[in-house]
């Protein structure tokens, strides 16, 4: 029996998802959507995980995004579903939004890309959807999309706009050309650059960081400033003061001060 598509593992608060394609440069198929899609379903409401991790396997690519042979081909009709994944898939159109966080897909809690290799296509779309991205300094990123004739459709036409310069934003969209890890770094695409043995660990120890902090408040900053992003100053203030004054009431919110006056680390429990 091969191995999944896709890997969901959970290790000390810390969800972790990994591409396991490297084969065809993790390449989402089908089936990586429709795990994708569960497993942040999944992150969503175990309280267990403070922080997730999304990342690819081997060092050649975070993920080329989806899968010309098999995924693509089965959206546009020229190829049939041939197993439980395609029914799956076009059965439900919720599951690629789902999986790349598209849409009413929002998640609250934070994520960390760590981009090792090829992040290309539907993989530069996903990491618009995480907080932190640690990139290896042989990593490379694309929205190819436009050259094979379709356009991204997974979010970057709305998103990356907003998290990059708008004209450097319409480059990515309307030349498909790829870009190295500095230049991504230098526009705001990336937060850090780092070696490739590196990015693992990198990611990690900012997981463990974001895991310490007070989950509730963690949770509620992730959300105001998602519902803030398209809204009017007065809209953002009322959203930031309403979300404030919830985890004003949480028992960690007491705890984080009372631990500061004891001298020590704090044992936050999420409410």
């Amino acid at each position: 029996m091969s191995e999944p598509g896709l890997l969901y593992e959970k290790r000390d608060g810390i969800a972790y998802i990994t591409f396991n394609r490297p084969q065809v440069r993790n390449a989402m198929s089908p089936e990586v959507f429709c795990r994708l899609a569960d497993a942040w379903q999944d992150y969503a409401v175990d309280d267990s995980l403070r922080v997730a991790i999304i990342t690819g396997a081997g060092d050649r690519a975070f993920t080329a995004g989806a899968d010309l042979g098999t995924f693509i081909p089965l959206l546009s009709g020229a190829r049939q579903p041939e197993d439980e994944w395609d029914r799956r898939l076009l059965k439900d159109n919720q599951i690629s939004d789902g999986a790349i966080l598209r849409g009413e897909a929002t998640l609250y809690k934070p994520i960390i890309a760590a981009i090792n290799g090829f992040c290309l296509g539907g993989g530069t779309e996903l990491i618009q959807a995480t907080d932190l991205r640690i990139a290896a300094d042989h990593a490379t990123f694309a929205l190819t999309e436009v050259i094979r004739g379709f356009m991204p459709a997974g979010g970057s036409t709305v998103r990356l706009p907003r998290q990059i310069p708008y004209c450097k934003a319409m480059e990515i969209l309307l030349l498909g050309e790829r870009m190295n890890a500095q230049e991504a770094y230098r526009i705001g695409l990336v937060n850090e650059v780092v070696p490739a043995d590196q990015v693992m660990p990198r990611a990690e120890e900012l997981a463990r960081k974001i895991a310490a902090n007070g989950p509730v408040a963690v949770r509620k900053i992730k959300e105001t400033v998602l519902r803030s992003l398209s809204v009017s100053f007065e809209e953002g203030f009322r959203i930031e003061q309403e979300n404030a004054g919830m985890v004003l009431k949480t028992e960690d919110a007491q705890e984080g001060p009372r631990a500061f006056m004891e001298k020590r680390q704090p044992k936050y429990v999420g409410r």
